[in-house]
């Protein structure tokens, strides 16, 4: 065993070869201002060599070692430090942590971007819980986001510094400060549009309008039932769906909730807790049923939502936020053909056209006047646990921001 210090190494002027048994104990780092750092099990494992002249340290490097030494060198001077929500254990709210987190440069094909507002969303509890699975553990929650790029990867081109762009959906981690993205996934949003109020949306939006124009195409004279009329998604929902000419039922848990769905376009307003929603939509619908049920809440609502349909009804189940439905057997949906669906957003955005496509929609529908984002609570990105707490209690009607700490609004 050698113990080796900075001190050791540049009063000995002697020459080491580092044999790859030879165990060391190192008091400090073992590099010179002007000579490259490498970590010691680098040397050892490529059995590199050190001659010591003159207080200085003059390496004999392996090519294998120089270009890690350039890669080490280069990654090191572009990190920086930034502050993001971190969960490192499945949980509740309080597993929601504000650490630091190293974040480096954008490669080929990337863009940095400092978020100045990130959506809070039913999908960021489910990965939080388990329910989707992360990649990784530890992990920063969060799929939806707007900023400002501070810089592009090399070569990239069709974007600039300065650009205010948003995402929504994959990759997951926008609860920081600032990320890295690929620069195919982000959309330019329009500068008539707050920040705030595009982070409100973007996500929510986006989904909405692949659900009415997409999963399913709502027309003119469509009866459907959107369940959490108020949420987030569930007011552009009925929003979207009164302007293509639908005949709108929407079911809510308080009169304020009704008195927003309505606002939002609801023609008929239910209120689950006070009246059974399966018999409100067949008196309704004189028995006939509706052609598609928007379902968000899951396992409360699924057999109902099933009920509800007509004969070659669509059944979009699209969230769980009461739990995850109970298994069906293929023969349930027999007695009526129906039709059921599980989308996600990421497979109605695969490719760069079809993103635009959605997102031009939603931004036009807004600036129109179409559609009315509801801004519904501000968090600073720190208290995210708090925002997750009252996005979880059921008492939101519109969307949750979080803004980072320090920016003002």
């Amino acid at each position: 065993m050698v113990l080796l210090s900075r001190s050791t190494l540049h009063h000995h002027h002697r020459h080491y070869r580092v044999p790859s048994s030879t165990k060391f104990v190192c008091l400090g780092p073992l590099y010179h201002p002007s000579s490259p750092f490498l970590p010691l099990q680098t040397l050892i494992s490529n059995n590199d060599s050190y001659t010591y002249k003159k207080s200085i340290i003059v390496p004999t490097l392996s090519k294998e070692t120089t270009k890690l030494a350039a890669r080490a060198l280069s990654t090191s001077a572009a990190a920086t430090m930034v502050k993001a929500i971190r969960v490192h254990e499945l949980g509740g709210p309080e597993v929601l942590k504000w650490e630091e987190v190293e974040i480096g440069e954008p490669k080929a094909g990337e863009i940095r971007v400092k978020n100045k507002a990130i959506g809070l969303n039913f999908i960021d509890v489910y990965y939080r819980e388990g329910v989707y699975k992360a990649a990784t553990i530890p992990f920063t929650p969060g799929m939806e986001a707007v900023g400002v790029v501070t810089s592009l990867g090399p070569g990239l081109t069709g974007r600039k510094v300065g650009d205010l762009v948003g995402y929504a959906g994959n990759p997951m981690g926008s609860y920081a400060e600032e990320q890295i993205l690929p620069a195919e996934k982000v959309v330019p949003v329009p500068s008539t549009l707050d920040p705030v109020v595009a982070a409100a949306v973007i996500l929510k939006g986006m989904t909405a309008q692949f659900l009415v124009r997409q999963c399913f195409k709502v027309e003119p004279e469509h009866t459907v039932l959107v369940h959490a009329a108020a949420g987030g998604v569930g007011s552009l929902l009925c929003q979207w769906a009164n302007a293509l000419g639908a005949i709108v039922i929407g079911t809510v848990s308080t009169k304020e909730k009704a008195a927003q769905a309505k606002d939002d376009g609801c023609h008929h307003v239910i209120m689950y807790k006070e009246e059974d929603f399966v018999t409100r939509v067949n008196e309704i619908t004189s028995g006939k049923g509706v052609d598609v049920v928007y379902d968000s809440v899951g396992k409360d609502t699924f057999q109902g939502s099933l009920a509800c349909l007509k004969i070659r009804g669509y059944m979009v189940s699209f969230g769980q936020s009461s739990g995850t439905p109970d298994p069906l057997p293929l023969s349930a949906l027999a007695a009526k053909s129906l039709f059921l669906t599980r989308p996600t957003l990421m497979q109605y955005n695969l490719t760069r056209e079809e993103l635009l496509e959605n997102s031009g929609e939603l931004f036009a529908g807004i600036t129109s006047g179409v559609l009315r984002v509801r801004l519904n609570r501000i968090y600073p990105l720190s208290q995210a646990a708090q925002a997750h707490a009252y996005l979880e209690g059921r008492k939101t009607s519109g969307s949750v921001v979080l803004i980072p700490d320090g920016i003002d609004q």
